[in-house]
């Protein structure tokens, strides 16, 4: 996984490209109407139900668009919340509120959506040892504030993107000609290039599980599109040799007959793939 650094670093990027698309040479509207001497006050308006995250993402945004504007937090990230809560207050320039409005709107929206669905999940799964996984069905540019939301929701991050952890899927290993030579050649390669990076392993069936088993330096198995029974095959077969995850199409329906079947974790594209955003709004008090 990445460090907090480098994810800090992400966020900040994202920050600043939203703006930059956002506001361009100027906020008109807000410039023509309003004074630059202006100071104001809005709130931060549910308008739904569910779990809020955004907002220290948004005091991110505040800052970055205006230091002087001073937020006060009355639900933090992760709190449950229902129509007509307050989340917080934001004080300031008038002109640097409306700025910074629809970048905090258009994030704190689908972060909660995506704190809720994946606190639902991890609600589906209370009494299993299975924890909910991510993945990189993300939306292009927004993917540390999304996998950021997941975490906020109860979730846990798969691997950032392809530069922080091995993932070899079908099609890997389908080029590399077969399981055992894909897995050989990953090592060989982070023997020779230097680096610490931790290998998962698709499997498409249990004769692939027992070929992936008879190598070394498999971080994880992921037992991809298996039924209950083969799934449970599969996690006797793994033991401790390593840890396994089930992924596949598997909803709220069947994720919590996947999770009894002992794997460690589930992964979903639909936590962030799939979601409405929450209700909010920004309004002048």
């Amino acid at each position: 996984m990445i460090s907090e650094e480098q994810f800090q670093k992400e966020i900040d990027l994202i920050i600043s490209n939203a703006i930059r698309e956002d506001v361009g040479d100027g906020d008109h509207s807000s410039l023509a109407c309003i004074p630059a001497a202006a100071k104001g006050k809005a709130k931060l308006l549910v308008k739904d139900q569910g779990i809020i995250a955004g907002v220290e993402f948004a005091k991110q945004v505040f800052a970055y668009v205006d230091k002087g504007l001073q937020v006060e937090t009355l639900i933090n990230d992760g709190e449950t919340v229902k129509q007509g809560d307050i989340v917080f207050y934001v004080t300031g320039s008038s002109q640097s509120i409306l700025k910074a409005e629809r970048l905090v709107l258009n994030a704190m929206q689908r972060m909660s959506a995506i704190a809720t669905k994946t606190n639902f999940f991890v609600k589906l799964l209370e009494g299993t040892n299975t924890k909910i996984l991510d993945t990189r069905k993300t939306t292009p540019g927004l993917r540390a504030a999304e996998k950021w939301a997941v975490k906020i929701g109860g979730g846990e991050n798969h691997r950032f993107a392809l530069y922080d952890m091995i993932m070899l899927k079908d099609n890997h290993i389908d080029f590399a000609g077969g399981v055992t030579k894909a897995i050989e050649k990953t090592k060989e390669y982070l023997k020779e290039s230097d680096r610490d990076l931790k290998i998962i392993v698709e499997a498409r069936d249990l004769d692939e599980i027992k070929e992936i088993l008879k190598t070394d330096g498999v971080y994880r198995i992921l037992i991809d599109n298996f039924n209950y029974e083969d799934t449970r095959t599969a996690v006797a077969l793994i033991g401790d040799k390593c840890l396994t995850e089930s992924s596949g199409g598997i909803n709220e329906k069947t994720i919590r007959d996947y999770a009894e079947c002992g794997v460690d974790y589930i992964s979903s594209g639909a936590l962030t793939h799939s979601v409405y955003n929450m209700d909010l709004s920004l309004k002048a008090v």
